[in-house]
């Protein structure tokens, strides 16, 4: 039951290392221009240096839903590690983890809102640059996405024994 409930906790950490970095980093979509190889993130437009982030005025809401979701789901992911850590001390035996449950799954739901409107209004969208492909940033929001479902559902069924 140990090694469970610290396989949980290092998956959980990476999880949260990572939407760190797939939030900050600024490879969503990648793409060649005149100029090299162009990133676009959720904050910056990076050529050989960076500059901040034009959308037209249309898609500037959803940018921001998107911020907001991504950052929200952090702020969860790191909530329910705190909690899964109190829980773990002051659970009684026998007792399950459904707090911790219930703030993955709304980081869970987080991460999908957050991805799901990057993909539906973004993915291709650098008109400027030819061949447009997906970074390293959005694989790993993606990745994390399925890691906090697992995690959460680990979470609601696992007992402390």
């Amino acid at each position: 039951m140990l090694v469970l409930l610290a396989g949980i906790f290092v998956v959980h950490i990476a999880t949260v290392i990572m939407l760190f970095v797939s939030t900050i980093a600024n490879v969503w979509m990648v793409g060649t221009s005149n100029f090299g190889t162009a990133s676009w993130g959720l904050w910056l437009l990076c050529n050989k240096t960076c500059q901040q982030l034009t959308v037209s005025s249309s898609d500037e809401a959803s940018l921001k839903a998107v911020q907001a979701f991504m950052i929200l789901s952090i702020i969860f992911s790191v909530i329910a590690l705190v909690m899964f850590i109190v829980q773990l001390f002051t659970l009684e035996k026998g007792k399950r983890f459904y707090i911790t449950g219930a703030i993955m799954l709304v980081c869970w739901m987080c991460i999908l809102i957050g991805v799901s409107i990057y993909t539906a209004r973004f993915t291709g969208r650098m008109l400027m640059f030819t061949q447009p492909h997906h970074g390293y940033c959005f694989i790993l929001a993606w990745i994390c996405f399925c890691f906090s479902f697992i995690i959460s559902i680990l979470y609601l069924v696992l007992r402390k024994k």
